[in-house]
């Protein structure tokens, strides 16, 4: 199923809400959402959700690998106890405030 996700972005100050949401398709159909703040390079993902009927299917793995194809950094604020394997896979470090963090060094910043 990742192999045909699709990701649209409705940016907050478009709609009046202080994050900006991603959506995750799949074949026209609503997988899973995310929530969080872009500010240029960085991104805070505050949470993630795929739906679960789609879950197991790497479609979380697959929107981190887009978003670090995207992103200089990008923080998991506030992870849960039972997310920590899932970050850590995808190879962010915890910071010393329980966050999680990536930071591309492939990507150049301005």
């Amino acid at each position: 199923m990742p192999k045909k996700l699709s990701f649209s972005l409705i940016a907050g100050d478009k709609q009046g809400s202080a994050y900006d949401w991603l959506n995750i398709d799949h074949d026209a159909v609503r997988i899973g959402k995310v929530r969080g703040l872009i500010k240029g390079k960085t991104l805070t993902i505050c949470s993630i959700n795929i739906f679960s009927e789609f879950e197991g299917n790497g479609c979380g793995r697959k929107t981190i690998e887009m978003f670090k194809k995207s992103f200089d950094t990008i923080t998991a604020d506030r992870v849960r106890y039972t997310a920590v394997g899932f970050w850590k896979k995808m190879g962010f470090v915890r910071r010393k405030d329980g966050n999680y963090v990536y930071r591309n060094k492939g990507l150049k910043t301005k």
